[in-house]
């Protein structure tokens, strides 16, 4: 081996034959060498200065020829201290999720040898943003519970083993929580979720089953397309990260793993700059905001004066908004503790349960946390299959929280970011079980993609866009045509016109009281009557049942219709 003249460009490593390029930013007045090591070995083999006068800037950088990648890991070291390549592809030595390892040492090491991998003419599936149907996980928490009967837990692989469950339940695109490296003790408790610092651009090595992650990982995003879904990673960024070096990153794993999209935090990363790299155009690029699942909670527990703001949650076009609709995501209650518990129960986290969300728009349904009495256990599986009904008949991109669609539950913790345990890890028992809520779910979904007006690709207007007689959607209440405008009203009528689209006139009456309340049933176009397909008392989906009065339907409390004209 021998040290020949490098390039300062790309920053990381590159190889090419038997020639190795290593550039790391190194700030100024510190000295730099770059340290290899043979494969699984903590001793140093070669060190290499890489002095500032040789710089480009603050980019230090050499070449070494006669290598063997294969053979060999590399360290730098500044001012005496081991540092890791901020660009580092895979790291080694730190295997085990949880273990407390200082990452600034010999014994963790960047390797930047790769195996060919054979992507069998695998390409990005770019399924159109309208008819998406997301499903938010953690990677090591949707496995790792002895429920899940996965070969591999906790892993990429895991997901793998899932996809029969994720392709059966109807979903299209699943979205990760941070599956780079990252340092899981940066204080006292432990780093669950992953946010922080991290090396963006390494596929956690403890999400890998075998020693190749990064093989995994493009077998894991490989056989979802395989299954018709898409992959996107949630990458939040530290604060400070440099906005060239976040675009870098995401090019990165679109190019390399064929990533789909991914979820970025727009007050860290500059949301233009992201949007509009001519890159980056041929993915999916999201932030998350709360104002659809705050809308729909209070609208879902029966708040006063939420109805205007119902209507236009449920007609917003979130491709516009570059977001997501969901009802829970990981910070806050699941699903099913959102009807469970008024009040966050976190002491777990030894916090004294100042942490995590102190306003959550939830309702116990009249007791707090498991309870025996029958009609509270109803009332709650009624308002969880509510919460899915308004998630999934409004248009935009729906994303689920995985677990709720069986009722998964955290014990009323609503931040259960240093929880790597049973609490935090999905129980596949609750679905083995009772499956009647997957089977909801499942029906809804299904429900939602063979109705076309559920989902469209522009703005719904309220006009009449080919002069059909009859709105794209218009809204009712206890009178048909006239939306419930008073502050104590909680119930809605929603009627899509479905011919522009070639689909069903579809009616959807949503009752959020604690009453019965009567609808007024507008006239399905083209001389048709209206069906009942769903609703959330019955708990059947069997074939349309013929409404006995065309002109008014009675809603029972807490219920939700859904109507066809056929």
């Amino acid at each position: 081996m021998k040290k020949v003249q490098g390039s300062p460009q790309p920053l990381g490593v590159t190889i090419k034959d038997d020639r190795v390029n290593f550039a790391v930013s190194v700030p100024k007045g510190k000295r730099c060498e770059l340290l290899l090591y043979r494969a699984g070995k903590e001793e140093i083999e070669c060190e290499y200065p890489m002095p500032e006068h040789e710089a480009v800037g603050e980019v230090r950088f050499l070449a070494i020829e006669g290598v063997d990648a294969a053979q060999y890991e590399y360290n730098y070291r500044v001012d005496q201290k081991v540092w890791i390549d901020p660009y580092v592809k895979e790291i080694t030595g730190h295997k085990v999720f949880g273990q407390k390892e200082n990452l600034d040492s010999h014994k963790v090491r960047g390797r930047f040898f790769e195996e060919d991998f054979d992507w069998e003419g695998d390409r990005l599936l770019q399924i159109p943003c309208h008819e998406v149907i997301a499903y938010s996980l953690h990677v090591r928490g949707f496995s790792m519970h002895s429920s899940s009967k996965v070969k591999h837990k906790g892993t990429f692989a895991g997901i793998v083993e899932k996809l029969p469950y994720l392709k059966d339940l109807g979903i299209n695109q699943i979205q990760c929580m941070p599956i780079y490296e990252f340092e899981e003790f940066t204080g006292v408790r432990q780093n669950y979720w992953g946010y922080g610092r991290g090396y963006y651009f390494a596929p956690k090595a403890s999400y890998g089953a075998s020693d190749y992650v990064r093989r995994e990982l493009k077998e894991m995003v490989k056989s979802c397309h395989k299954a018709g879904i898409e992959v996107v990673l949630e990458m939040p960024f530290a604060e400070g990260i440099l906005p060239q070096t976040a675009v870098e990153c995401l090019r990165y794993y679109m190019l390399e793993y064929h990533i789909d999209g991914f979820i970025i935090n727009p007050y860290v990363v500059p949301w233009e700059g992201l949007t509009k790299d001519p890159i980056l155009r041929g993915v999916k690029i999201w932030k998350k905001e709360d104002w659809f699942q705050n809308v729909m909670r209070r609208f879902l527990k029966g708040d006063e004066g939420m109805v205007d703001e119902a209507a236009r949650a449920l007609r917003r076009n979130t491709k516009e908004d570059g977001c997501c609709n969901y009802i829970t995501t990981h910070t806050g209650f699941t699903l099913y503790d959102l009807v469970s518990y008024d009040s966050k129960h976190n002491e777990a986290n030894g916090e004294n349960n100042e942490d995590g969300p102190e306003y959550n728009y939830s309702w116990n349904c009249g007791a707090e946390g498991p309870s025996r009495k029958q009609t509270v256990i109803e009332l709650r599986k009624k308002q969880i299959k509510n919460a899915f009904f308004l998630l999934l008949t409004a248009q935009g991109v729906p994303c689920l929280l995985a677990g709720d669609e069986f009722e998964n539950t955290q014990k009323g913790n609503n931040n259960v970011y240093c929880q790597d345990n049973e609490l935090s890890w999905l129980n596949w028992n609750k679905l083995k079980n009772n499956d009647a809520m997957f089977q909801h779910v499942k029906a809804l979904i299904a429900l939602r993609k063979s109705h076309p007006v559920l989902h469209r690709e522009g703005l719904l207007l309220g006009l009449d866009r080919i002069a059909c007689g009859m709105p794209d959607v218009s809204y009712h209440g206890e009178n048909a045509w006239q939306i419930p405008t008073e502050i104590p009203s909680r119930q809605l009528g929603v009627l899509y016109c479905g011919k522009e689209l070639g689909d069903t006139d579809c009616f959807i009456a949503y009752n959020m009281h604690w009453i019965k309340h009567s609808f007024a049933l507008p006239t399905p176009s083209g001389g048709k009557n209206w069906y009942q397909v769903m609703e959330t008392s019955a708990g059947e989906y069997d074939k349309p049942k013929l409404l006995e009065n065309q002109k008014r339907m009675t809603v029972k409390e807490r219920s939700i219709v859904f109507l066809v004209g056929k």
